[in-house]
């Protein structure tokens, strides 16, 4: 992050910088860094902008202590332009939204894919310790075997009303399932692919 190159001259020593979430990668807000605030930003690891209108800088969420923390910034091609990921420790709009475009923030369903990452990291680089990395050594069958078993364990409780267990039992099958997946090497997006093939045709 220390070696950014930016071409403030073609934008008067303002650049602007779209923050992103990292994990529902939902854009959150738009606003202008220049360069002290950018090594605001990258010193504290809380997003910091170059107020326009109060000509200061200010880091986001120093009044209301919802700050953005940084998990990692880009620059675009033209190199006038940041794409910040954050982890927003609050809503972001000032009116209290979630985000700046008035859209709700709350989905984890991309979370799927950090929980990809660190199976295909047990499944390449095992550890003793890992219950990941045992079902790999075990082999496809056993692997497939807990889907199976995972499978019949989501259908007993979903006959009953208790809703945590149900969703114990929802998340020990997806996490199955993908490393049945990763066993396979299909990637998720092929099984995506299939469904909206699918869904074309309706």
């Amino acid at each position: 992050m220390n070696n950014l190159t930016i071409d403030f001259k073609k934008v008067d020593g303002l650049v602007p910088c779209i923050i992103q979430d990292e994990s529902s990668q939902k854009v959150l807000m738009l606003g202008y860094m220049n360069q002290e605030a950018i090594d605001k930003t990258i010193e504290t690891g809380k997003v910091t902008f170059f107020s326009r209108t109060k000509q200061r800088i200010w880091t986001k969420g120093e009044t209301s202590g919802n700050f953005l923390m940084v998990k990692s910034i880009k620059i675009d091609c033209d190199q006038d332009t940041l794409l910040i990921k954050a982890e927003p420790l609050g809503p972001v709009c000032h009116k209290g939204d979630d985000t700046c475009f008035e859209e709700t923030n709350r989905s984890k369903t991309f979370f799927i894919d950090d929980l990809r990452a660190i199976i295909k990291d047990r499944k390449n680089n095992p550890t003793d310790k890992s219950y990941t990395a045992s079902l790999f050594a075990k082999g496809i069958n056993k692997i497939a075997q807990k889907v199976g078993e995972e499978a019949v364990e989501i259908v007993i409780e979903a006959k009953d009303d208790n809703k945590d267990l149900f969703l114990g039992e929802a998340a020990d099958l997806m996490f199955h399932y993908l490393i049945l997946l990763e066993a396979k090497n299909i990637e998720l997006d092929e099984v995506m692919e299939v469904l909206i093939e699918r869904h074309k045709k309706k």
